[in-house]
């Protein structure tokens, strides 16, 4: 079947199987930031943005998407890596297996919560998995990087 959306701002047209799962039809357009981690949706290294909002790749049949919009972080490395300057400065950065999934719910995040707590925090990226970090210095690095983007805005 042939599916049309909008991939990182452009439109796609691309066909698919009827089980195909968006997340292997968005490596195959080339966006490899789309990482199969756990194949069971517990680790959140597939998220993508579908219509702005957090979703995980693997557990979504591609027919699904069509019509509709897929940001991966080909779509926003400007502020992809912008985060990452905070992540490295807090030695939150190990083996960047789990950052493409994480910066992208973090970012998220930002657009949807404004303020959001420590707990909030953690309650928005608990279904993010590393396996390097004891998350401490992953908090941090969201802190520091929220709250530099609010002076921004002032």
């Amino acid at each position: 079947m042939e599916i049309k959306f909008r991939l990182n701002g452009k439109p796609v047209q691309t066909e698919v199987s009827e089980d195909s799962v968006l997340l292997n039809v968005l490596r195959q357009l080339g966006c490899v930031s789309v990482k199969c981690g756990c194949e069971t949706t517990n680790c959140g290294l597939c998220t993508v943005w579908v219509d702005g909002k957090s979703r995980l790749s693997c557990s979504i049949l591609a027919a699904g998407i069509d019509g509709h919009e897929v940001t991966t972080l080909e779509g926003v490395q400007k502020e992809a890596e912008e985060f990452g300057r905070f992540l490295a400065a807090e030695g939150a950065e190990q083996c960047g297996f789990c950052s493409p999934g994480f910066v992208m719910n973090v970012l998220a995040m930002f657009r949807e919560l404004e303020d959001p707590s420590v707990d909030e925090i953690k309650q928005y990226l608990a279904g993010n998995l590393c396996r390097c970090t004891g998350y401490m210095g992953q908090l941090r690095a969201i802190q520091k990087y929220m709250q530099s983007k609010k002076e921004e805005q002032a």
